[in-house]
Formats: C-alpha cells, structure tokens, sequence
C-alpha cells in the first residue's frame, strides 16, 4: 500500500510517499482501507514537535510512529476473531491518535473499540472530519460547561475546525449562540446556525458589555480577566485551543481566577466510542454538517499541510487516501 511516511520533526516537506506492507489485524482489531483523512491540529502540532512538550509523548529526537494520521473514515475489509460489532464490508469512522497513528495510509488496523458505523448520510470525506474536531467541542459543552437550554453561549474563533461543530453542537442543546470570527468567515458563521456573529476584526467581545454562561474557546486571544467579567455570575469559560503560554495560565491560574459560582478551566478530549455513538446520530438528525473547505490526494500531502499552515480556513482539510 501507499503511505506517509515521516522519520523526523519538521516542515511538511519532511513527508515522503512510500510503498509499504498492508497491515494485518489482531484479534481485537478490524482491518480498513482508508477512504478520507483530515489535517487536525493535533496531526500539525505532532509533525512539527511543537510545543516541544508534545515530544515527551510523541517521542523526543523523531516520532514514535512513522505513519502520520489520526482521523479517518473507510471500509471495513478483515475483522479480527474476537470482533463482534463489525464486518467485512461495514462503512467506518474512526480516531487512532492513542493507538499507533497510521490514518495516512492505504489502510490501518484498529482496535474496536474506536471506531463506529460512518453516519449513513455522510461521505467518508465527512464523516473523517468528526472524531477530533467534533468530540472535543461535544465533551466541551457537555461535561465541562454543564450547557443548558437558554443559555447564551459564544464560541470564540467559530469558523475553524472545532469551533464550526461547537457553534452547531451548542444550537442542538437549544441555546442563543454568538459566533466570534473574522470578516471573511462572517456569513459561513451564520450559515451554521449561530444567532449573533462578532467580527473580532470590528468589535472585541470583552468589550460590548453583554455577559455569557458559557464561553468555548479554541483561540484564546485574551487575558483570563478579560473572560472572567463577560461571564455571568455562575458563567463556566473552558479553553479548548490556543497559545502555549495561555494554556499554561489557565492550568496554573484558572482556579484561583473563579468566584462565585464562575469557573475557568481548559479540558482535553477523552476519546470514547459512546460519544462517536453520539455525533453518529447528531449527523443522521441533521443537526450536524460538514463543510469540506479542500481536499487533497495522498500524494498532494505536503500541499495539505501547507495549505493548514497558511491559516485562516473555515471548515476541514481533508486528504483523500483511496489509492
């Protein structure tokens, strides 16, 4: 099969096209043959070796693993003698990040356990673009800022990747939605749903006096006091992206910066396949949508992460790996 194959921390010209073997899966495992791939953030941070911290994981002098890719989405092709929940033929989609990378390929191998059925009204070019950049705005909201029906919550940098699903996912638990983005990304705000558009550009949102009882940020652009007086009084501010030295603040500070019933936190996403379950049916209800902003062929996989690096996209990248 064809593959991605990257032996050092650099550039995106560090990735070279090779032949190598197709894997084969263990008992556990289904063998699939990938259709679509994203660029997410996290792939972009791993390539790179930045923050430096990333490597104390990922592996200090190169990557631990030499095919890239976290997300994707393909067709089933072998099961594992222990598997019960799939079969040869089964539509997928799937996050391998905490299991060997590898999505930059013809085909992976993946456990079970983190993969579910591809929602039957996605292409797998969408349905690739869920597991990260969906899951982590999901568990955001959810489990972290406690979202509740009439709320008003603003989606700092809503255009991106994670924050388009966060505008969306947030308007299906019933609340008023303030979108923040750019003057290009104004109207692809609105067309997800969100009530109120910001342009940063025009207007800081720290700034219009309007409060908010719940803030998702995947920029992270402004002091924490500058958060903690747009919260109402029982507001929750959770950081889900952003600079290195922010996150760092947050992690060290958010605590003490809380009163009253405010809280400001950062969160991580816990993958699990029950809240792949979830943006299954999220998508099958219409209450999800993806927007493709440009696909790329495998070979073309340079190109791809150049065209992330540039900045500034709405929507997802993604990388078509069907030889």
């Amino acid at each position: 099969m064809k593959a991605v194959i990257c032996t050092g921390y650099g550039p995106p010209g560090i990735l070279k096209i090779e032949s190598t073997g197709k894997p084969v899966p263990k008992e556990n495992e289904v063998l699939v043959k990938v259709k679509a791939a994203p660029v997410n953030a996290g792939d972009w941070h791993v390539l790179k070796g930045e923050p430096f911290l990333v490597r104390f994981v990922f592996g200090l002098t190169k990557p631990k693993h030499r095919i890239p890719g976290s997300d994707f989405a393909g067709v089933v092709k072998e099961v594992g003698s222990s598997v019960t929940k799939f079969k040869s033929g089964d539509e997928v989609f799937g996050y391998m990040a905490n299991n060997g990378f590898g999505t930059y390929a013809g085909y992976v191998c993946a456990p079970e356990n983190v993969i579910s059925h591809k929602p039957a009204n996605a292409s797998f070019e969408e349905a690739a673009s869920l597991p990260v950049s969906a899951m982590t705005p999901l568990q955001a909201l959810r489990d972290h800022g406690n979202i509740k029906k009439g709320q008003d919550v603003l989606i700092n940098g809503a255009s991106g990747g994670v924050g388009s699903f966060a505008v969306q996912i947030a308007k299906s638990y019933g609340v008023n939605v303030t979108g923040v983005c750019s003057t290009a990304n104004v109207e692809y705000v609105k067309s997800l749903g969100a009530d109120e558009v910001i342009d940063y550009k025009i207007e800081d949102f720290t700034k219009t006096g309007k409060r908010y009882d719940l803030i998702i940020d995947t920029a992270a652009h402004h002091s924490l006091s500058d958060y903690k007086k747009v919260l109402k009084p029982s507001g929750r501010y959770v950081m889900i992206g952003g600079p290195v030295s922010n996150l760092l603040k947050i992690m060290l500070f958010g605590g003490m910066m809380g009163s009253g019933g405010r809280k400001l936190s950062n969160m991580l996403m816990k993958f699990n396949q029950e809240d792949m379950d979830v943006l299954k049916s999220l998508y099958e209800e219409e209450k999800l949508k993806v927007h493709i902003n440009k696909k790329f062929p495998l070979i073309e996989i340079n190109e791809a992460f150049e065209y992330y690096e540039k900045g500034g996209v709405n929507g997802k990248i993604v990388v078509k790996t069907e030889e």
